[in-house]
């Protein structure tokens, strides 16, 4: 009888799953494993750490349904998967491919002590598939997207009727309720929600206070739904829905760039930046980590990130912003903190976005683009819906006020219930003096690598 073995990372999931499917038809036992590696969870916040435990436990209901269990194994995956295939008798394992550096390490490491089948189940299209004509990984998105777009894909194979081992391993109780339904039934839940608004998406992404975007993002990090199916169903039909798929061309293009620029994690791509002067504040950082920046609009994603997970898209954009240019504190303190607490911290997402907004990275936004956190929070926030929920010490102000109280006159703040440095704190940076230090250190930092 054959057995393989399916190692589970951030495929947590049964259906379109590459690797299980040529797992169960290529053996006649299948033996699905996760190994809850020390590295990644001690770099994870206790959301994301229960999100994934209460994943895994859906998995393994999933596995019961089949007459099987899924084998939990704490410890360093070199270890442990060649341990796991010598005592199960296992001719292959099977896995999805990751692009991590670490992972690409971890994944080399295994597959030189056992035989490894690599399979591509975390993207549309495999890493490295997309190209130029000359065979070059593409550094800017816009041309990227056109050939992601134009290239097609077959359905993933559905799997075959091997048996599923009922091995049970160390427990996975997650230490609190996880923040959103977990597994397969959740996702499709969120995916279905989606479609009540998706053709409004182009529209009303960018709003925090609607809620309309897809929260599929912690799905797609853990692999709880294919990014193949997302597409599927959710098609391109209108300017919402395109809108919508554009966002897994971003998810592609990032896991490229860090494929094929694995240095990204720690260093600026556009090496011309290395020199610029970051300032050295941790109180500063303290501050804008907590939500107490004094800007209503970064202070809610912050605390909305510390309460949830998760942050709306717009406001990441803005907080990050505030952070890199406001304070001039050096990108990777933003990056880290995120990728910690974010319950969709994508390592390739994560570094890119943040070298995007820093100017630093690939097709990233100039340098001298600063957002303004006021002007970002009254287009986007019109109402104050979204600061009032996640600052609720500024709910009494009235209409524009909430935006930037130090500009509220005295008696509005006294009917507000607002009083500046004791209930809120007044702007830790004046944002239009803190943008010329900005631009002016880049500029520096440029002048300076090109000497």
């Amino acid at each position: 009888m054959s057995t393989g073995v399916v190692w589970f990372r951030s495929d947590l999931r049964l259906a379109d799953n590459p690797a299980w499917a040529a797992a169960t038809a290529a053996h006649d036992r299948v033996l699905a494993l996760f190994v809850l590696d020390p590295r990644p969870l001690s770099a994870s916040g206790p959301l994301r750490t229960d999100l994934l435990l209460a994943h895994l436990a859906s998995l393994d209901e999933a596995l019961v349904r089949q007459g099987g269990r899924l084998l939990v194994r704490h410890g360093d995956p070199r270890t442990v998967v060649p341990e796991v295939v010598a005592s199960s008798g296992a001719e292959a394992v099977h896995l999805n491919h990751d692009v991590t550096p670490y992972a690409i390490r971890r994944d080399t490491a295994v597959g030189a002590a056992v035989a490894v089948v690599v399979h591509h189940g975390r993207t549309i299209h495999p890493v490295g598939a997309i190209t130029t004509a000359g065979g070059a990984p593409y550094r800017v998105f816009t041309p990227f997207h056109r050939a992601w777009e134009a290239t097609s894909w077959e359905p993933w194979p559905q799997g075959g009727a091997a048996t599923v081992a009922g091995e049970v391993g160390d427990g996975v109780p997650p230490a609190a309720p996880p923040v959103m339904a977990p597994g397969e039934a959740g996702a499709a839940h969120r995916l279905e929600r989606l479609l009540e608004h998706v053709d409004r998406y182009d529209e009303e992404r960018d709003r925090p206070d609607l809620d309309h975007t897809s929260r599929l993002s912690a799905d797609l990090h853990f692999g709880a739904v294919s990014p193949r199916l997302v597409a599927s169903v959710i098609g391109d039909r209108t300017p919402g829905r395109r809108a919508f798929i554009r966002q897994l061309a971003w998810r592609e293009f990032y896991a490229q760039v860090l494929a094929t620029h694995p240095e990204t994690l720690v260093r600026a791509l556009r090496s011309e930046y290395d020199a610029v002067a970051w300032r050295d504040d941790p109180g500063g950082l303290e501050a804008w980590q907590a939500g107490r920046t004094g800007y209503p609009f970064v202070d809610a994603g912050m605390r909305q990130l510390l309460a949830t997970g998760w942050m709306h898209n717009r406001v990441r954009m803005v907080a990050a912003s505030f952070l890199v240019k406001d304070l001039l504190i050096d990108w990777r303190h933003g990056e880290r903190w995120f990728r910690r607490h974010l319950v969709d911290a994508d390592v390739g997402q994560n570094v890119g976005n943040w070298q995007w907004v820093a100017g630093t990275g690939a097709d990233a936004a100039p340098y001298f683009r600063v957002f303004n956190p006021v002007t970002q929070s009254r287009r986007f926030d019109p109402d104050g819906d979204y600061l009032r929920r996640w600052v609720p010490e500024l709910r009494g102000l009235d209409g524009d006020a909430i935006h930037a109280p130090w500009e509220a006159a005295p008696l509005d703040l006294a009917a507000g219930g607002v009083v500046l440095d004791d209930t809120y704190p007044s702007p830790m940076v004046d944002h239009a003096m803190a943008r010329e230090r900005a631009i002016a250190a880049y500029r520096r930092g440029r002048t300076i690598r090109a000497r």
